[in-house]
């Protein structure tokens, strides 16, 4: 079955005369006078580094493919594309909801055409898999970028490492900056989380995994209520979605405020019932605590200032990205 997912939410306009069209199912749809469904191939230049996303994989060059972790909604493998090591990841077809599953699917490719460091980059991505290789089980097969496998929950409850001011600070930083590049964009991600940061090996924080993510409406910044749906992780959810209103950039903010919490304290948000925390956090504002030895000093000020912002209940007070970003450039200024 097609997705309704129109072509504008993927790839710029500017890119439409340039691609040539093969046979697929994709939500790159475009149905012609036989009613067969195409999408758009891109032929490779060069190295992985340099493509656009394809909407097709060479599967001959799809190499060495090893395990390094699963989810909800599907495996993730490393492997070798045209001599490269590769992210790949295998979106399975879920038993209980398998219109979810195939959501989360052509969701992972709102960002597929945009290009920033702190975004973990798409190479190719096909819902077309070889009848050799498909056990049926397969809704797509999407190869990204290798960015490692630490993540930054690892990083921050792995205890191994240390996670001082200037280090959670610059990774603040680059979660912020590929936040404001989606939201200029009309991206939001809806389950930012230190789980869903990978930290490359040179130390970089890269977003990764939008399979919970929104492409908005061109000229605004908000979807419809219609729009909004119940993906995501509770203890990073901002209050609005719990009670079903709209989907905003300012979303990501509150997640945000959540996984700076988390860096600056080392401790989980919440313990307790599941949804005793969700009742709490929309009927009583409930927060992680910030009387924590982290937050006694100036700077510590400065951070409780930060995050509260961020998590504020209502979105129209929560900074912009960029806002987080100058906040936390005042605080490496004066440590």
């Amino acid at each position: 079955m097609p997705s309704p997912v129109p072509q504008t939410r993927l790839l710029p306009k500017d890119l439409y005369p340039s691609l040539d069209f093969g046979a697929c199912s994709s939500p790159l749809a475009k149905y012609s006078n036989d009613s067969t469904l195409r999408v758009p191939t891109q032929r490779f230049h060069g190295k992985v580094a340099t493509r656009l996303w394809s909407s097709t994989i060479d599967w001959k060059e799809l190499q060495s493919m090893q395990p390094i972790g699963s989810g909800g909604f599907g495996s993730v493998y490393r492997s070798v594309y045209f001599g490269e090591t590769v992210a790949v990841k295998k979106v399975k077809k879920c038993v209980k909801n398998k219109l979810a599953s195939r959501q989360s699917f052509w969701a992972e490719l709102n960002a597929a055409h945009l290009r920033h460091k702190n975004i973990v980059r798409i190479i190719a991505a096909t819902t077309c898999i070889p009848e050799n290789l498909d056990n049926g089980d397969n809704i797509g097969t999407i190869v990204m970028e290798y960015a490692g496998e630490r993540t930054l929950h690892q990083v921050i409850y792995g205890c191994a490492e240390t996670l001082e001011v200037d280090r959670w600070i610059t990774f603040s930083k680059n979660i912020a900056h590929g936040l404001q590049f989606l939201h200029s964009h009309g991206i939001v991600h809806l389950d930012i989380k230190p789980a869903n940061v990978l930290v490359s090996r040179e130390d970089v924080c890269k977003i990764v995994d939008f399979g919970c993510s929104l492409k908005l409406e061109l000229g605004g910044d908000r979807s419809s209520p219609q729009m909004s749906h119940g993906g995501g992780t509770y203890t990073h959810r901002a209050p609005e979605l719990l009670k079903g209103k709209d989907v905003s950039p300012k979303s990501d903010i509150y997640s945000l405020g959540i996984t700076l919490w988390q860096m600056i304290t080392r401790e989980q948000p919440y313990t307790g019932d599941r949804q005793y925390v969700l009742y709490a956090v929309v009927a009583y504002d409930l927060r992680p605590s910030v009387t924590d030895e982290s937050f006694k000093s100036h700077h510590g000020d400065l951070c409780q200032s930060i995050v509260s912002k961020c998590w504020s209940s209502e979105p129209s007070w929560r900074p912009s990205a960029q806002d987080v970003i100058t906040d936390l450039d005042k605080i490496q200024s004066e440590h």
